[in-house]
């Protein structure tokens, strides 16, 4: 669909029959819904944000490697991994994709607007940054093998890690901080 700008009336075949989008600079122009690669991409670049305002060396990768969304350099010779996997309301995350062949240096980072992602006030989401070996025990596995990190299984056990930043901050290990 073509958009144009200027002005039409309603009765404009043109317009109604050709399917293009007429704009007479009236319409509202409110956001689109939120969509999940929004929603994904908004968590992602949260999470950079607030790495970068703790003062942690961090970039977002520009692949697509699976797993990973984020690079930490620590230090020389000392860098971690971290999967975002963000909703924009309060569900579970779907967790069939988290791999990593060095889970002792990889982090999982749960980010969740709380269904708030499209307030113009922009509440700050809840965040839980999980080591990627201690994820196990807040999956969900469902028949038919479809995997989640449960939601009310984070609520109830992973309070060390709600904005636990610091495990990122960390001496080298995603390992039980």
């Amino acid at each position: 669909m073509r958009i144009r700008s200027g002005h039409r009336s309603s009765g404009s075949k043109r317009g109604r029959e050709s399917g293009e989008a007429v704009f007479t600079g009236s319409e509202s122009l409110k956001p689109p819904t939120t969509r999940g690669y929004d929603t994904n991409l908004a968590a992602e670049f949260y999470v950079l944000s607030c790495l970068h305002r703790i003062g942690v060396t961090a970039n977002l990768t520009l692949g697509n490697k699976k797993g990973v969304d984020i690079v930490v350099a620590r230090k020389a010779g000392d860098a971690v991994t971290v999967e975002v996997k963000g909703l924009a309301k309060r569900y579970d995350w779907p967790a069939n994709n988290l791999i990593t062949d060095h889970p002792d240096r990889h982090f999982v980072v749960l980010v969740s607007f709380e269904g708030r992602i499209e307030d113009p006030a922009m509440p700050p989401p809840r965040v839980w940054i999980i080591p990627f070996p201690m994820i196990e025990q807040f999956k969900k596995i469902f028949p038919g093998g479809r995997i989640d990190v449960s939601r009310s299984a984070v609520a109830r056990g992973a309070a060390q890690y709600e904005n636990a930043w610091h495990l990122i901050e960390g001496n080298g290990s995603a390992k039980a901080g």
